[in-house]
């Protein structure tokens, strides 16, 4: 067993201490998910973005999160709103193939203002905007083109279904569901634009298995948080991503990017 060669399953130049970093933090990542909704997905892409190559970063983080999400969806199903995720599904679709597409980026300041702008939006809102499927439509269009630059869009999407006011399983639940295809939708692009996800497989299949064991315990949770402290919760965490997108945004001004 001393003589194994773990270098082969890693990719790169990855040491097996940090690889083993990302598996525990998969497991952190994917409890904070299921118990609060969303901050997970965006905690461990900070932390990806200090260890992997920048052109793995959105591409590896998608794979990760299509795991997390599918394990989160699964314990969840009953409670996913299902007449949310065609027009969800639709729009993220057109958006992440427009975003793939596209040979001149945006600038990164302006992605986060958007979306911090939004996200701040629906965090303070009261009560249920009822968004119709139009509109559910663009906010999965919304979603697709933001997920192709900036990788972690959960909590535009959990802002969009804020608004329909639905418990804190049911959220929890459709949120997940939604972010299965929108990950999946942007795993295939990348797919088809090159990247080369094989040497990372061993790496995220550790990390999606690490990841469900934290889904289980983050649902036993939200099971137990009640609505009124998960919507809450739901607020603090939408402000505080809200505000960090503020800053990221400013700080690429400041620092001329």
């Amino acid at each position: 067993m001393s003589g194994f060669d773990w270098a082969g399953l890693l990719p790169g130049d990855l040491s097996l201490w940090l690889a083993l970093v990302l598996v525990a933090l998969s497991a952190v990542t994917s409890f904070i998910s299921a118990a609060f909704g969303l901050g997970g997905g965006m905690v461990l892409l900070a932390v990806i973005a200090t260890i992997l190559p920048a052109a793995a970063l959105v591409p590896v983080h998608g794979v990760v999160q299509v795991g997390s999400n599918i394990s989160r969806a699964a314990v969840m199903a009953r409670h996913i709103h299902l007449p949310v995720l065609l027009p969800m599904t639709l729009g993220g679709s057109a958006g992440a193939i427009i975003g793939g597409l596209i040979a001149v980026r945006l600038p990164d300041w302006l992605l986060f203002a958007a979306v911090g702008t939004f996200v701040l939006w629906s965090a303070w809102s009261k009560g249920s905007v009822g968004l119709g499927r139009a509109t559910l439509v663009l906010g999965g269009a919304v979603s697709g083109f933001l997920t192709m630059f900036i990788g972690g869009t959960g909590p535009f999407v959990a802002a969009v279904i804020k608004t329909l006011n639905l418990d804190r399983m049911s959220h929890v639940g459709t949120q997940a569901a939604c972010m299965v295809f929108q990950h999946g939708l942007k795993i295939a692009v990348f797919g088809v634009l090159g990247f080369n996800y094989l040497p990372y497989l061993p790496l995220v299949a550790a990390m999606i298995v690490t990841g469900f064991l934290g889904t289980l315990v983050g649902r036993r949770v939200l099971h137990g948080m009640g609505d009124n402290r998960f919507r809450i919760a739901l607020t603090i965490l939408l402000t505080f991503l809200g505000l960090r997108l503020f800053w990221m945004a400013g700080t690429i001004l400041l620092g001329g990017g």
